[in-house]
This record gives structure tokens, C-alpha cells and sequence, in this order.
């Protein structure tokens, strides 16, 4: 059954270059993240679900309402404006934080190249609207997960990586974007404008993950291209036990 209530780390999209120029001040996210409004809206649980990875539906979504249900793996997928999708795969793409990356030669050389500076939460804004203008108009970030992330950004709870154009500083590249609770960092979308830089804004934050002790990275819907950066699919009852012990443990991304 579907209940009806009152982005995914996907392929990365290619937008027009952006610059810090537009972007909203900076601003530093507290820690520890300030809860939001609890919702009034509850989800099932995604253990007993069977064959089905549409678990609710509402109309909008909230800062309270996001957090609860990644605190049970589930996730927004907006398919319009007015119209969320809450889902849970059946098949959960991670990436293992416990071994030492192996990342494909083409991305070493275009590390090695060092074309690219990395900052971390200086321009959320930017980061979110490059992933939303990525699509030619086909994207799930409609002005409703706009607002709500950048709520989630304010108090804590969301962040982002940014890639940089090492020439000129202030035009953005590259990035992506998600949530941290506890130690499980759940990874929404990427965007690039450049070649590769996408994927040095996904090094980079499995850098920083590793760095400061989280035990998950949360990738969602396993993709050739995930899968091509060293996400494995775990099954959905695997996933949740990793969530339920890494939210238990505290990690602190900035």
C-alpha cells in the first residue's frame, strides 16, 4: 500500500557555468544541527514493505518531514512541483568508507592534473541550483526542494561540496550536495560543467567522510555510473542496518 501524505546521488547533469558572484552569502552550519519542526505526517517502516519502493506520497515536503524519513531510509523523488514520491529501494547503492578508494585511472590523472580547487559549504545555493538546472527541465529539484534543503543547509543538517575552476576562483564547475545525520551521509545530486568535475566533488567528499569518521555514504538508486566510482548495491534490509547503527554514532562533516 501506498500511503498518501498531507534529487537521487544520481548521474550527474550538465549546467551552465555559475559564479560565486550570484551566489547567497556563506554562512556556516551549526553544530550540533538544529532539529526542525517535527512533522505530523509518519511513515511505514521500509522492513515490512514488500515489492514496492513507493512508499508514500504527499504534496510537499518539509525540513522535519525529510529528516524523518531518511532516518528511515527513505527518500524524496519529486516528479513535479505538488507531487513527492517518498521511496526506498529495494536495491541501495552504498560506498564502502572502511577501505581505501580505488579510483578509476582516468579520475587519478585528472587529479594528478590538479585543475581544480574544493571548498566545502561555501555555496550551497549555487550547488543545489546547478544540480536543478542540469536537466534541461527534466529534474527532480523543483523550487519546493530548493526551499527545504536550504532550510536543512541553515540549521545544519545539509551540505555541500563545491569544485572550482583553479584559474578563476569564482566560477563553479562542479559540486554536489546531501545530508548528514550522525555518522550516515546520504549523497542527493551532482552537477558539472566542466570534465571530471562531478567526480573530484564526489573524492573529495568521500575524502572528508573518511577523514572525520563517518560509517556510511548513501548513494541511493545504484547506477552505471555509481558503479563506476566504487558504489556496490546492497539489499534493502542490509542498508537499513547500516543506517540504524551509523545514525546511533556521531560525526561532525564541518
Amino acid at each position: 500500500m501506498v500511503h498518501i501524505l498531507f534529487q537521487r546521488m544520481e548521474h550527474p547533469g550538465t549546467a551552465t557555468a555559475a559564479r560565486i558572484d550570484a551566489a547567497p552569502p556563506t554562512i556556516e552550519p551549526p553544530y550540533p544541527p538544529v532539529e526542525p519542526p517535527v512533522a505530523s505526517a509518519t511513515f511505514p517502516d521500509p522492513r515490512a514493505l514488500r515489492g514496492t519502493e513507493v512508499v508514500a506520497i504527499s504534496r510537499t515536503l518539509s525540513p522535519g518531514l525529510v529528516l524523518a524519513a531518511y532516518r528511515l531510509g527513505i527518500f524524496p523523488w519529486p516528479v513535479s512541483q505538488g507531487v513527492v514520491p517518498w521511496v526506498a529501494p529495494e536495491q541501495r547503492a552504498i560506498f564502502s568508507l572502511a577501505d581505501e578508494p580505488r579510483w578509476p585511472r582516468s579520475l587519478r590523472k585528472t587529479l594528478r592534473r590538479g585543475e581544480f580547487d574544493v571548498t566545502f559549504d561555501r555555496a550551497f545555493g549555487s550547488v543545489i541550483h546547478g544540480c536543478g538546472t542540469a536537466r534541461d527541465g527534466a529534474t527532480w529539484i523543483t523550487p519546493d526542494v530548493v526551499r527545504t534543503y536550504e532550510t536543512l543547509h541553515r540549521l545544519g543538517w545539509a551540505h555541500s561540496v563545491e569544485v572550482w575552476d583553479r584559474t578563476d576562483e569564482r566560477e563553479l564547475v562542479g559540486g554536489l550536495y546531501g545530508l548528514a545525520i550522525g555518522s550516515a551521509f546520504a549523497g542527493e545530486s551532482m552537477f558539472h560543467t566542466r570534465t571530471d568535475a562531478s567526480k573530484v566533488a564526489f573524492v573529495a567528499l568521500v575524502d572528508r567522510l573518511r577523514e572525520r569518521g563517518f560509517a556510511l555514504l548513501d548513494a541511493q538508486v545504484p547506477t552505471e555510473h555509481l558503479m563506476s566510482l566504487g558504489c556496490v548495491a546492497v539489499e534493502r534490509a542490509d542498508f537499513m542496518a547500516r543506517l540504524e547503527a551509523a545514525r546511533g554514532q556521531s560525526a561532525r562533516f564541518r
